[in-house]
């Protein structure tokens, strides 16, 4: 089964991506790449591309609802990984939702999750 978030990317067009700036810091473990953050504040990076008044991260490779994803995935700063995406648990997410209505793209259901939706 293909991911839904590699048919999507709708988070990574929508929301600003801050972090602290430990996350980018080779010394403290930080494994996102320093080159594609900007300073947010004292405490903060922000994906470049996230700030814009249409947000597009710089690490998104794709189409958003077609052929989507993490060019960074491993790398990826901790808020991006918090992100669940609708029903991968067993639940909605409020923000893949938001993301996805945003861009036009449906809504994911327990049965885009095969594993969920199978009955115990």
């Amino acid at each position: 089964m293909l991911h839904p978030c590699l048919r999507c990317g709708a988070c990574c067009a929508h929301f600003r991506v801050a972090f602290h700036w430990s996350e980018a810091e080779p010394s403290l473990g930080g494994v996102v790449p320093r080159e594609l953050a900007d300073t947010l504040d004292p405490h903060r990076f922000v994906m470049r591309g996230t700030q814009a008044s249409r947000p597009r991260c710089v690490a998104l490779q794709g189409a958003v609802g077609d052929a989507a994803h993490c060019g960074i995935y491993e790398r990826r700063p901790s808020v991006c990984r918090e992100v669940e995406p609708s029903w991968e648990s067993g639940r909605p997410s409020a923000q893949c939702d938001k993301a996805r209505v945003a861009h036009g793209l449906p809504l994911l259901t327990p049965a885009d999750w095969p594993e969920v939706a199978a009955p115990a």
